[in-house]
């Protein structure tokens, strides 16, 4: 028998039993008591927020209920139990994604702030009735590096100003939320780009967001081909969070990275989870119902990694009069995700 062969035995039977763990500990465990949140949790306390102690068996039961019946054992997903603080599963996340420099890269740069914000209000509202199991979380999804067509420094991507930056924060606190910082590397690399955004990250509700569809490891410049990520990208990104994390007494961090077809992530069975950073593969892609669920059947239930996040495009999926997937369609995806974007 290869290696490759026993290799994908071993996975099978380790998830396997987790599955069995899970389901003998959420049927012979009762909820444990929590505990008052910590002082610096307090300062980004949101109705949604985990209590500070760790509640295993609720996260047991999470999983359970977003593996979604899953009969293939694939989920849910074996890997590491998170930290206190985190986020995932015990919330859903609801974030508005783009760059205020732009109409056409998403909504957060098509209408006046105001606006925007009535609209993430109400999108969150329909998650919070379409699903009452779950409490919501609004977030704001910016862009802060961006892919470029002019090659600029050599590197094919602009870095966005302090003020940009600190206005998408601003914004995640007015609505009690999140913000997640997103990277388009162009050919730069999450090496060059991540310590850039340290002082941001160090923020207890500012979480990261990797895009390999302009990661162009072939020298190509953005737009003219797929990007890619390897495991090893998205090892370097968790165990950098993770680092941050323990330095500064951080909650745990939620990682997002982009995903539409199998090559842009490589090598995913190699992926790493960490208590302190949860992973989200988020189904990136556009077009209609039907293509949209076959994307997230194969990349997304097929090649499970921790969590799953799913993407709506309110323009791009509504092409030529086709149905912008609704909540409670999303929902009965297996897996269900807790990421859920729009653009």
């Amino acid at each position: 028998m290869g290696t490759d062969v026993i290799y994908a035995h071993l996975r099978t039977y380790r998830r396997g039993l987790f599955y069995i763990l899970l389901l003998l500990s959420f049927n012979n465990c009762t909820q444990s008591d929590s505990t008052p949140v910590t002082a610096q949790q307090r300062s980004i306390q949101h109705k949604a927020l985990p209590p500070s102690t760790f509640d295993t068996i609720l996260y047991r039961k999470k999983l359970l209920q977003l593996a979604n019946s899953d009969k293939t054992g694939r989920w849910p997903v074996a890997s590491a139990i998170p930290a206190e603080g985190a986020v995932l599963p015990f919330n859903r996340v609801v974030a508005f994604y783009g760059n205020f420099y732009s109409k056409h890269m998403g909504i957060l740069g098509e209408f006046s702030t105001g606006i925007m914000l009535e609209k993430l209000k109400l999108q969150v509202e329909e998650w919070e009735q379409a699903d009452t199991s779950m409490p919501v979380i609004a977030a704001i999804h910016y862009i802060a590096v961006t892919a470029q067509s002019n090659a600029g420094d050599g590197y094919y991507r602009a870095r966005m100003p302090e003020k940009e930056i600190s206005k998408a924060i601003a914004l995640g606190d007015s609505v009690k939320g999140l913000v997640f910082l997103d990277i388009q590397p162009g050919l730069s690399t999450l090496q060059q780009e991540l310590p850039r955004l340290e002082k941001y990250l160090q923020l207890p509700n500012v979480h990261l967001g990797i895009d390999a569809e302009y990661s162009m490891k072939t020298g190509r410049p953005p737009g003219s081909s797929i990007g890619s990520f390897d495991a090893d990208d998205i090892n370097y990104a968790s165990e950098w969070l993770q680092t941050l994390v323990k330095k500064n007494k951080l909650p745990s961090k939620i990682l997002v990275v982009h995903r539409f077809t199998a090559p842009m992530l490589t090598n995913y069975t190699q992926i790493t989870t960490r208590p302190e950073v949860q992973i989200v593969i988020n189904m990136d892609g556009f077009g209609n119902v039907a293509l949209k669920k076959s994307t997230y059947h194969h990349f997304i239930f097929k090649q499970p990694v921790q969590f799953a996040g799913f993407k709506v495009f309110y323009k791009n999926d509504a092409v030529n009069g086709n149905p912008v997937m609704q909540p409670n369609e999303i929902l009965r995806l297996t897996p269900v995700p807790v990421y859920i974007q729009y653009q």
